[in-house]
């Protein structure tokens, strides 16, 4: 509900929206590795699907990341192999990808 209203506020006031990302998208269990939509699934691709966006990207639920960020170190720098860094990074690409080219 958040970014539905937040991707209309920046449409109104004509601030691009360059997609979606669906935060905290899995949880991955460290030890069987079962995977777990504790927020349910799909639903920032339901509304990238209204709101007529693209999705950037998931952002895994990981301890990992929540580790990294408390001591102030992101995961693509700490742990930059990581799966976990890896989707930053692909998000990262696809940002870059959507910004306009810079003035000449």
């Amino acid at each position: 509900m958040d970014a539905h209203k937040g991707a209309e506020m920046f449409r109104k006031v004509h601030v691009p929206v360059l997609g979606l990302i669906q935060n905290m998208s899995v949880f991955q269990c460290p030890k069987c590795k079962h995977k777990t939509h504790i927020f349910g699934a799909d639903g920032a691709r339901r509304l990238a699907r209204t709101l007529d966006l693209d999705i950037l990207g998931d952002i895994p639920l990981h301890l990992n990341i929540r580790e990294a960020s408390d001591t102030g170190q992101p995961i693509v720098f700490s742990q930059p192999e990581s799966d976990e860094a890896k989707a930053y990074l692909r998000i990262a690409t696809e940002v870059v990808r959507r910004l306009p080219p810079p003035p000449e």
